[in-house]
C-alpha cells in the first residue's frame, strides 16, 4: 500500500513538474518570438538556447548601433557647420567643434550636461529651440550673435600716449557674427540645431557696398556743383525753360540725398559703435515728439496716433538715431494709412532670460494700410529693393523725395543698438506691422 501511495505521489509530482516546465517553455517561447529574428526552423531549438542566441544578437545590435552613432558623431564633428543637441530640459547634450567655435562655447566638456543658456547667451537661439519644441516642426532663423572679448591693450593697436610705460589694461571688443539656424525635432523631445556661419557672405556684401560707397563719394562733389548751378539758373530763367531747370534741380537734390544716405548707411555698417552717442532716453516722449513733427502731414488725412505703453521707459540709446528711425517708420505709416484711420504704437518690455537682469523693449508700429506683399516681405530691408509698385513703402525711390534706403537705414540703426526689426502684416488689421526689439540692461518706471 505504501508503495502504491509513493508511486502515485511521484507520478503527481512528475506531472506537476512537467506542467510547470511546459508553461515556462511556452512563456519563454513567447518572449523569444516577440524579439526573435530567427526562422521557424531555428525557433524549434530549446528555449534557453534561443534566449542565449537572442541576447547575443541584441548585444551585437547594441554594439553596431553604438558604432554607427560614433561614426555619425565623427562625421558631424568634421562638418563645416555647427551642430547642437539639447534635451527636453534645454540642457546641452552634445555639440561639434564648429559650434564651439561659432558660439564661443569654452566652458563645456563632452559628457558634461549644462543648461544651454548658461553656455550661450542668445535669446534668438533659445526662441528657436522653444518654437521647434512647441510646433514639432523644423524651423529656421537668422540673427546676429554678439560676443564680448577681453583683450589687453598690448595686443591691440591702441597706443597709450599719456602713460606709454603703464602695464597693459584689458579692454572689451564686441564682435558681431551673422548666423542662421536650422532646427529639427528629435525623439524624447530633444532638439537638434544646425548653425551656419553667414559672416563671410555678410562681409562679401559689405565689400560690395563699400565699392558702391566709394563711387557715391566720388559723385557727391559733382552733384553738389550741378545743384548749385541749377539753383542759380532757376532764378534767372523764365518759363517754359525754368520748368525744366526746376525738374533738374529736384532730381539732383534727390540724388544728393541718395548719396548722403548711402554713405551714412555704409559708415553705420563699418563702425556702428563709433557713430552712436548713448544717452538716457524717455522712449514714449521721444515717439510723441516725432509724431508732433509729422502731425501736419497726418492732419491732411485725419490720421491719428494711439501710443500705449509704460511711461516712461528709460534706457540708453542714440537719441538722434532713434528720432531718425521713428521719423521714417511713422511717416511711412501715415502715407499708407487710409483717411480717418489710427496708427498704433505699442511699447512693452519683457525679461530676456528670466533672470531679472537683462530686459528687452518691444516697439510695435501698426497701420491700417494694405500691408506688405508676402513675396516682398523677406526683402523689404534690402537697399533699393523693387517689389510690388503698389506698395512704395519698400522703395521710396519711386517718390520724388524718397531715396529707397529708408528701411535699410532703420534696420542698420537698430542693429547698431544690438537689436533687430521684423516686418510682417498684422493678422487682424491687415496693415503693415513693424516690430522693433531693443536690448536694455535696466528699465526704470515711475
Amino acid at each position: 500500500m505504501a508503495t502504491v501511495e509513493f508511486a502515485l505521489g511521484l507520478t503527481i509530482g512528475a506531472i506537476f513538474y512537467l506542467w510547470q516546465h511546459y508553461k515556462f517553455r511556452q512563456q519563454l517561447k513567447k518572449i523569444v518570438n516577440s524579439v526573435s529574428h530567427q526562422s521557424d526552423r531555428e525557433i524549434s531549438l530549446p528555449p534557453l538556447s534561443l534566449m542565449r542566441r537572442e541576447l547575443h544578437h541584441l548585444e551585437s545590435q547594441r554594439q553596431k548601433l553604438a558604432e554607427e552613432t560614433n561614426s555619425w558623431q565623427e562625421i558631424v564633428e568634421q562638418a563645416p557647420v555647427g551642430y547642437l543637441q539639447v534635451d527636453r530640459e534645454n540642457q546641452l547634450l552634445w555639440c561639434n567643434e564648429q559650434a564651439r567655435i561659432l558660439l564661443r562655447i569654452d566652458r563645456w566638456r563632452e559628457g558634461e550636461i549644462r543648461l544651454l543658456l548658461e553656455l550661450i547667451r542668445s535669446y534668438e537661439l533659445d526662441c528657436l529651440v522653444e518654437k521647434t519644441r512647441k510646433s514639432q516642426e523644423s524651423q529656421e532663423q537668422e540673427w546676429t550673435f554678439y560676443v564680448t572679448r577681453h583683450v589687453s591693450s598690448a595686443s591691440s593697436n591702441r597706443v597709450n600716449i599719456e602713460t606709454p610705460d603703464a602695464p597693459p589694461q584689458p579692454s572689451r571688443i564686441i564682435e558681431a557674427i551673422a548666423l542662421k539656424g536650422y532646427s529639427l525635432p528629435l525623439p524624447n523631445q530633444e532638439i537638434g540645431i544646425f548653425i551656419v556661419n553667414r559672416q563671410p557672405l555678410v562681409e562679401l556684401s559689405a565689400s560690395r557696398d563699400r565699392s558702391v560707397a566709394d563711387l557715391f563719394h566720388e559723385l557727391k562733389t559733382p552733384l553738389t556743383s550741378i545743384s548749385l548751378v541749377a539753383e542759380t539758373l532757376v532764378k534767372r530763367i523764365e518759363n517754359p525753360e525754368r520748368r525744366w531747370v526746376e525738374k533738374m534741380l529736384q532730381e539732383t537734390t534727390r540724388l544728393i540725398k541718395l548719396v548722403g544716405e548711402w554713405l551714412d548707411l555704409t559708415q553705420l555698417e563699418a563702425n556702428p559703435l563709433n557713430h552712436l552717442k548713448y544717452e538716457k532716453i524717455e522712449l514714449l516722449n521721444l515717439i510723441d515728439s516725432v509724431w508732433q513733427t509729422l502731425e501736419p502731414i497726418a492732419q491732411k488725412k485725419q490720421v491719428t496716433l494711439k501710443l500705449t505703453g509704460k511711461n516712461p521707459s528709460l534706457f540708453f540709446a542714440d537719441k538722434f538715431r532713434l528720432i531718425q528711425v521713428f521719423m521714417n517708420l511713422l511717416e511711412n505709416a501715415i502715407k499708407h494709412s487710409p483717411e480717418r484711420e489710427t496708427i498704433v504704437v505699442q511699447v512693452s518690455q519683457k525679461p530676456v532670460f528670466n533672470d531679472g537682469k537683462s530686459w528687452q523693449i518691444i516697439i510695435d508700429i501698426i497701420d491700417s494700410g494694405t500691408g506688405f506683399t508676402p513675396s516682398d516681405l523677406p526683402y523689404v530691408f534690402d537697399r533699393l529693393y523693387r517689389g510690388d509698385k503698389s506698395r512704395s513703402r519698400q522703395f521710396k525711390s519711386n517718390s520724388p523725395e524718397g531715396s529707397g534706403l529708408g528701411l535699410a537705414i532703420v534696420q542698420q540703426i537698430i542693429q547698431a543698438h544690438q537689436g533687430f526689426i521684423k516686418a510682417k502684416n498684422h493678422p487682424d488689421l491687415g496693415g503693415a506691422w513693424l516690430q522693433i526689439t531693443l536690448p536694455v540692461a535696466q528699465i526704470t518706471h515711475n
